[in-house]
């Protein structure tokens, strides 16, 4: 029995100079791509992969979230492409963090992150194509084994932004990671559970931030400060 099958048809020069085939990608009867650049169609492969292993995983909850190891615990930063998590990630791992995943909080029933260290995809400022970034690039290295989450970042990029972030509630956390959870449709319960898991253990804030340096510098500095004081108040 096959669960996803996929097809490529690989084009190039045509018969006459000048003429060129698209190259094609399909799942099943679906066409995901049509370039004539093959890098995007092996991009765009393993994107649709990455995605159906996040929503076929059955002992696992994938979250769009980009995550960072510090002192033995996970920092998680919830959201999807375009949000900056991207850049803030990369901006901690130079900073010293260590690199887990720029797309994908990895969680199991216990609440603990697995590593997921695919090549950075880095925007620049006008955003559009990523630039893979491999993270020893960064002057980093990538987390070997689970970790308990110990912070969780909701946050949005706007430039001049002051890091003025507020505490959430265990609910309004658990909302914004579910916001971000693949399979929350599929698997509501067993997503829920999970989740929940998560913000019991580990304080959420929510802030729009400006310059990633400056916010990675801030995050490191002051994170156990805020996981206690969060701690101690709830």
């Amino acid at each position: 029995m096959v669960d996803a099958l996929y097809s490529i048809r690989v084009g190039g020069e045509g018969p006459r100079p000048g003429l060129r085939h698209y190259h094609l990608l399909y799942s099943g009867a679906a066409r995901l791509a049509r370039t004539l650049d093959l890098s995007e169609v092996l991009e765009s492969l393993e994107s649709d992969l990455h995605n159906y292993v996040a929503v076929a995983a059955r002992k696992r909850v994938f979250v769009h979230a980009g995550v960072v190891g510090w002192k033995g615990r996970a920092l998680l930063i919830p959201g999807r492409s375009f949000s900056g998590k991207t850049t803030l990630v990369a901006a901690l791992v130079k900073a010293g963090a260590t690199y887990y995943s720029d797309e994908f909080a990895v969680l199991d029933e216990k609440g603990r992150v697995y590593p997921f260290p695919k090549q950075l995809s880095i925007r620049g400022e006008e955003g559009g194509k990523g630039k893979r970034c491999a993270v020893k690039a960064l002057g980093g290295r990538a987390g070997s084994r689970p970790l308990p989450v110990g912070l969780i970042l909701v946050s949005n990029y706007r430039k001049d932004a002051r890091w003025r972030p507020r505490s959430l509630s265990a609910g309004r956390g658990a909302l914004a990671l579910l916001d971000n959870t693949v399979p929350a449709r599929l698997r509501p319960e067993a997503a829920m559970a999970v989740v929940q898991q998560v913000v019991s253990n580990a304080p959420v804030l929510k802030g729009v931030r400006g310059e990633a340096d400056e916010v990675a510098a801030a995050v490191l500095s002051r994170i156990g400060a805020w996981a206690g004081s969060v701690h101690e108040l709830s």
